[in-house]
Order: structure tokens, then sequence, then C-alpha cells
């Protein structure tokens, strides 16, 4: 049975004091301090090595913090990362899907694991969303890399987690498939949900969201 994770909706969905990452001697990410509120949505953008990707896995407690303290929905994402991996959405580089298996059955199985409620229709309304419904019975290996990037948006958007993190998930999209994108990352901030998005493509980033973070050397600038 899957656990079932109280939050505290009035805490900051995102709350980071002196986050820093060491990997062997290099610092990839020095003392980060982040709030983000219900609703924000944040452009995370920089150079190429610049800790975007890094600080994208901290906040999915992909990486734990050399250093910092780090809450997600009021949750201690530190000492608590499974609990706090319930209320996160993650699109990244890789899909996170097997490709033996079609978008839905893919989704089916997410869906277990997060015990989602009238499953089936909230499968459909995802791979509406993702403007995936017409490929959503086919293997996921046969699918083009801007369609398994859509598959990855249902998968994350499942079990409307309260916070999405986007780590270029414009790549493989075509034109009408971004703009599509970007409705949807409006929308769900109407919802409550917080949304930071990392992207080399800096005005189509800004153009989305709030507000901008920008990282150098893994220092906020």
């Amino acid at each position: 049975m899957p656990v079932e994770v109280r939050v505290d909706v009035a805490s900051p969905t995102i709350r980071a004091v002196g986050i820093s990452r060491r990997y062997g001697g290099a610092l990839a990410l020095r003392d980060v301090d982040l709030t983000v509120q219900p609703g924000e949505r944040l452009a995370l953008t920089g150079p190429n090595g610049a800790g975007k990707t890094t600080l994208l896995r901290v906040l999915a407690t992909a990486l734990r913090p050399t250093t910092g303290a780090l809450e997600i929905g009021g949750v201690d994402a530190v000492r608590q990362p499974s609990r706090a991996r319930r209320l996160i959405g993650l699109v990244g580089h890789q899909s996170y899907l097997y490709g033996d298996l079609t978008p839905r059955e893919n989704l089916r199985f997410y869906g277990r694991l997060y015990g989602v409620e009238r499953m089936e229709v909230r499968i459909s309304q995802v791979l509406e969303d993702a403007g995936l419904e017409a490929r959503a019975d086919e293997p996921v290996r046969n699918l083009s890399r801007g369609m398994q990037q859509r598959a990855s948006i249902a998968r994350a958007i499942l079990h409307e987690p309260r916070l999405l993190l986007l780590d270029e998930p414009e790549t493989g999209l075509d034109e009408a498939a971004q703009t599509a994108l970007g409705a949807l990352v409006a929308d769900w901030a109407r919802q409550g949900r917080s949304i930071v998005l990392a992207s080399h493509r800096l005005d189509w980033a800004q153009a989305l969201t709030d507000r901008t973070l920008v990282l150098d050397h893994g220092r906020r600038v």
C-alpha cells in the first residue's frame, strides 16, 4: 500500500538553505539558497557546467547534498527522501520508461507505484494532455525521441505532484509540441503546482516562467 504523505500546504514548495554538492575534490554547487512558492514557475539557467542539472537532481532527491537543508512541501527531503519523492514529478534526460512497454502500460506501472485513484481515467487524461493518445499503445522503443519525451511528461504528471522539475523538457519536441508544453506549464501553475525549468534556451524558458535563477560555477549570480 502506498504511504500517504501529509504536507503543509502553507509552506513553500521548495525551501533550500546552503545547498552544496561535492564530486571528489570539485564543488558542483556552492551554498545555494532557494525558495519556491506554490504555483511559482522558476527558470534555471547558466552556462554548461554551471550546476543546473546537479541542482535539479538534488531537488529531485536523486542526489544527496553534501551540506545544507532541503524541504519539499514541508517534508525534510534529506532525512525522508522517499516521502519527498511522492510530491515530485521529474522530466530529465532519461525517460524512466520501459522500452518494451507501451506508454499506457508504463503509466499503469507507475500508477500502481503511486497508488493513483481512478487510474484508467487519469491515464487517459495525461495521455491527452501530452498529445500522445494516437501512439499510446505502441512500444516506447518504437517511438521518436519527441514522442518519448511526451510519454515522459505524462509519467511525471500522472500522480499530480506538487513540484515539477523539468530538465530541458523541450528536447526532441517540435514547435507545436513546445507550444503545447508551454500551455501545460501555465495550467500546472494555475493549479498551484510549482515548476523549476532548466533550459539553454533562455528566451523560451523566461517566457514560461515568473523569475529566473542564474547559476555559474555552482553559485547563484
